[in-house]
């Protein structure tokens, strides 16, 4: 096994940004200048580009020391593109005004207030496009294994999976689980998903050296704190870079609240469910505004869909089932008819013939799919009727996959977190492989939506959803 490492130098990001510049300066003297957007220029009047230099200059080396204080060119993992836009955005904006200050100072025979407020306006815009490109060509070489970093975590417990959960519904963070260790056999014993059980805690040395780790985080409860320091010792003499989590209370990570008093650290608790009233109300208007927005195409393909099932196959057009909704309350899922009729008497069989997960059967090839019905769900259309459940207000665009009653008999205590919101036509694991993800997974991304949920968030997973569907990623 090889680790492939990508090392950036520290300076390569400011200089391009300071070139990015002087190529907002052009555009924007062309713009000026030649295209005269806004205000036309006299003749008389046109500039050539070298006044403008020195501006450029200043410009450049302003911005630079913004962006510094910023801290835009410190790697910091979890920060988002509107973070980083946030900061060009305010740092050429300071940037602009001192510039404008100088111009006041001096005053140049040569200078256009135009000219400087749409280079810094370019310079967002530049730079902005530019950081966006970057992070598509890191998600890329992710993909293939070009800088990432292997973590192993230590400790299977409530903070442990809240950080297993992390790594896997983040791949934009750069991390890869290659397994957790644990000394409880229940835990130490049993995967996670694809993230693989690799025994007890005394395997560490060996583990690191076998799966190339570059860092362990170590879950464990405070009150092995002599273990914890041996850990901490063991990975320094490795030479592998060791982080703990605070294990308060065994809370929720997301309960826990970080401020800085003076550099101290303060840790916080946040009794606040993520998920309050005002939550749920702004959650309900979206699924409605979208509803809107989809009905008219959903209908089109509704009636499509329809006439081929039934020309396909004798039997109704759709399939109504029990499924397991928000708290635990019962309510009736209706789908396209993909299979054949009485498909569930077959349904135990299958999974015992093949051994399928019983609490996330996905069978390979399953014969009970009509010719229809094979079609239909490669592009998940079969799932389209539940917009009435989310009308009903008993779904959501956007939630954990919604359990059959047998499916939630099996679970596990903390596998019932994923039961506190709305189940979703769609959601992190459909996103992330659909078919392709482990029940345990789908779990762990699941309560990392609910603890990390935001209007924002529910955006970003549709949006990603489109692609998925329609190129059949993941898709049985």
């Amino acid at each position: 096994m090889h680790r492939i490492v990508f090392n950036q130098p520290r300076w390569i990001l400011p200089v391009i940004d300071l070139a990015l510049v002087f190529i907002a300066f052009l555009l924007s003297y062309y713009l000026r200048y030649e295209v005269q957007f806004l205000d036309p220029v006299d003749e008389a009047n046109a500039a050539p580009f070298t006044p403008y230099i020195p501006y450029a200059l200043i410009f450049a080396g302003l911005l630079w020391g913004f962006n510094q204080s910023g801290g835009l060119y410190r790697e910091r993992r979890g920060r988002t593109w509107w973070d980083e836009v946030f900061i060009i955005g305010n740092s050429a904006t300071n940037t602009g005004v001192v510039v404008m200050a100088i111009s006041f100072l001096v005053q140049p025979l040569v200078f256009s207030r135009l000219l400087i407020l749409q280079a810094a306006l370019l310079v967002v815009v530049i730079i902005a496009a530019w950081r966006l490109g970057l992070r598509a060509l890191r998600a890329q070489l992710r993909r293939r294994g070009v800088g990432v970093e292997r973590v192993l975590v230590v400790g299977a417990g409530e903070v442990g999976r809240s950080v297993l959960q992390t790594i896997v519904a983040r791949p934009d963070l750069g991390l890869k689980a290659v397994g957790f260790v644990d000394d409880d056999p229940e835990r130490g014993m049993s995967d996670m998903g694809r993230v693989p059980a690799l025994g007890g805690v005394d395997n560490l040395p060996r583990i690191i050296d076998q799966q190339l780790v570059d860092t362990v985080i170590i879950t464990l409860p405070w009150q092995v704190q002599r273990k914890i320091l041996s850990i901490v010792r063991e990975c320094e003499r490795k030479h592998v870079r060791v982080r703990t989590v605070p294990d308060l209370f065994e809370l929720s990570l997301s309960q826990v609240q970080v401020e800085m008093l003076g550099g101290i650290p303060l840790l916080g608790i946040n009794g606040e469910a993520r998920f309050r009233p005002g939550s749920f109300v702004a959650k309900r208007i979206l699924d409605i505004a979208l509803t809107l927005l989809a009905l008219p195409l959903a209908l089109v393909i509704v009636a499509i869909a329809a006439i081929a099932i039934k020309l396909d196959t004798p039997g109704p057009i759709f399939f109504a089932q029990e499924r397991i909704g928000y708290n635990g309350k019962r309510f009736t899922v209706y789908k396209f008819r993909s299979m054949i009729v009485d498909a569930e008497k077959y349904h135990q069989d299958l999974i015992r013939q093949t051994g399928e997960d019983p609490r996330h059967p996905k069978v390979a090839n399953d014969p009970r799919i009509t010719r229809v019905g094979r079609w239909i769900r490669r592009f998940s259309l079969d799932e389209l009727p539940q917009i009435y459940n989310i009308l009903r207000g008993e779904m959501s665009w956007v939630g954990p996959r919604p359990a059959v009653p047998q499916e939630v008999e099996l679970y596990e205590p903390w596998h019932l977190q994923r039961l506190r919101t709305l189940p979703g036509l769609t959601g992190l694991w459909q996103v992330s492989g659909r078919n392709e993800v482990p029940f345990e997974e789908m779990c762990l991304m699941d309560i990392y939506y609910i603890e990390n949920w935001s209007l924002g968030l529910d955006l970003q997973i549709i949006l990603r959803t489109v692609p998925h569907v329609l190129l059949a990623h993941g898709a049985s």
